[in-house]
């Protein structure tokens, strides 16, 4: 695979610590991580490991993650750094899958359009922030989503506009198409004063540090929204804030917050996790959805 990867530019790197790369901070080795540029090097990488039946995973920046203790037993393919242009044409931001949801907040400031500042402090990529619908503050992403481009079952890049994303809360339709993957993603935005934009995005940032135990690794809000409840105010009535296994531990802070106090691993988070909902099932009869997602080999 290195000599492979070598002639199509992408790079690799092997038995590399997937606690590295996630928000937090656990997990164990994988056995290739292949980091490719652009979406030519992705399909032709994809299309090597599915004719060798490599197990493949496909992660963005890592922070709504869960990886295993034990590593991951084939390649774990990286849009991150290397896979993060931005462009603006007019209203319209472009960003390649890898770019953080921070860095085209920044960019559409640079721009001076207004409409995406909802997301500039959310933890992640383009490409996982589109795949789950991420939101905050009352935006979503949907709510700004053009289109978006991914590649499909048979390696071939095509295009859905917004509205045919099935986008809905925490989800879309390429959560139910485990083979689209998600290249990149066009958010059109409106012509705003940039000073009012950054106050905005201030605002939003000093709101989360007063609220969000930021100092801790995590991977935010560890479950959905139940309809019609919060998590978090399920979970501190239930009384378990502070409730720690191993090194994991529901925040003091933020009770919607499974955090990585130091030394947890991913086992720890995944126990913490199941007595958190088995507690809040029994003692409001609601069950908690896990947003964060765990890695395991997709269908490709």
């Amino acid at each position: 695979m290195k000599e492979f990867c070598e002639k199509i530019g992408v790079r690799l790197t092997e038995n590399e610590m997937l606690s590295r790369h996630t928000s937090f901070r656990t997990g164990g080795p994988a056995r290739y991580f292949a980091a490719p540029a652009e979406e030519e090097g992705l399909a032709a990488l994809l299309k090597y490991t599915r004719e060798r039946a490599v197990p493949t995973f496909i992660m963005g920046n890592g922070t709504n993650l869960l990886a295993p203790d034990e590593g991951f037993d084939g390649l774990v393919i990286a849009l991150g750094e290397r896979f993060a242009a931005i462009r603006a044409e007019r209203d319209v931001i472009t960003a390649q899958a890898g770019a953080l949801l921070s860095q085209v907040g920044r960019f559409a400031l640079q721009q001076g359009l207004t409409g995406f500042e909802f997301a500039h402090g959310i933890p992640g990529s383009v490409g996982g922030g589109v795949y789950m619908n991420a939101g905050a503050y009352g935006g979503e992403l949907k709510d700004v989503t053009e289109r978006v481009r991914f590649l499909d079952e048979t390696l071939e890049l095509r295009a859905l506009d917004g509205a045919q994303c099935g986008f809905a809360y925490r989800t879309s339709v390429f959560k139910s198409r485990p083979g689209w993957i998600v290249t990149g993603a066009d958010f059109r935005l409106v012509p705003g004063n940039t000073d009012e934009i950054a106050a905005k995005m201030e605002d939003l940032a000093r709101r989360r540090r007063e609220k969000q135990p930021l100092e801790y690794p995590s991977a935010g809000s560890t479950f959905k929204r139940p309809e019609g409840y919060f998590a978090a105010r399920l979970i501190e009535d239930a009384g378990l804030k502070g409730t720690a296994v191993g090194g994991a531990q529901v925040s003091e802070k933020h009770a919607g917050f499974v955090i990585n106090r130091g030394g947890a691993t991913t086992g720890d988070i995944l126990r913490l996790m199941e007595l958190v909902r088995e507690t809040v099932l029994a003692r409001f009869g609601v069950t908690l959805e896990p947003e964060v997602e765990r890695m395991r080999p997709r269908e490709i």
